[in-house]
């Protein structure tokens, strides 16, 4: 229990001291899950609204597909951009694997069908409500579309967030291509993956606290956004 306890005690020293291997590592989470949320961002933000939005033959399999690409394994991504990454993969003349650049691909592919999923249903509702109006006024598809997104994008930063808080708490993809390397690749879910298994237990909950710390503030701005969406709509 003493163990615990200053286990505990030397990990609220680290945060409060800011140590230098804790920055360097929350900063790169940081930088990666925000690389990864913005390429899933024009990727997925444009795909969501372009299922919402219009009617083509296949579209009922793709809107499926895109729902079932949320539920991705990780690990199984990390395999996939590994084999594509890998020296004897299409990819390898990149020389990306091992690097944070490995990681933000997996990343982006993991949370870019949340992005994309939860932007159709969002978009949908909207030009459900809108439609009659914009068939009155023969608005054009690319002006629609632009219309609903600037309308939902409270609703729609809040879908940004929640793939931050995704990518931020990733282990399995990033740790398989990026392979956990000190000072260059180790972020904290996988830092504290191998200080755990090491038995030092204070950076471990170092990092642990920061990223709880990150979970909190992303599902405080999430709530906060909805709330002020909610009430610019009763407005």
């Amino acid at each position: 229990m003493q163990d615990f306890a200053e286990a505990f005690r030397l990990a609220f020293g680290l945060v409060a001291a800011m140590d230098d291997d804790l920055v360097e590592i929350i900063g790169l989470s940081m930088r990666v899950s925000l690389t990864a949320v913005l390429i899933a961002a024009v990727v997925g933000l444009p795909l969501g609204a372009l299922l919402a939005t219009v009617r083509f033959t296949g579209r009922a399999a793709a809107v499926v597909i895109v729902n079932a690409l949320m539920g991705l394994p990780p690990v199984v991504v990390g395999l996939l951009v590994y084999m594509a990454l890998s020296n004897a993969g299409p990819l390898g003349f990149l020389q990306f694997l091992y690097t944070p650049a490995a990681m933000i691909i997996a990343q982006s592919i993991l949370i870019t069908p949340i992005v994309a999923a939860l932007t159709r249903q969002i978009i949908e509702q909207m030009n459900a409500e809108y439609a009659e109006q914009f068939a009155s006024l023969s608005v054009p598809w690319h002006t629609r579309v632009a219309a609903l997104i600037t309308d939902a994008r409270y609703a729609l930063l809040t879908v940004l967030l929640a793939g931050f808080g995704r990518a931020v708490a990733e282990v399995g993809a990033v740790i398989i291509v990026g392979g956990n390397i000190a000072h260059l690749t180790r972020v904290m879910t996988t830092a504290i993956a191998l200080e755990t298994s090491k038995g030092d237990l204070a950076l471990a909950l170092a990092l642990g606290i920061v990223l709880l710390a990150i979970a909190l503030a992303v599902n405080g701005a999430v709530m906060s956004l909805r709330a002020g969406a909610e009430s610019r709509a009763h407005a």
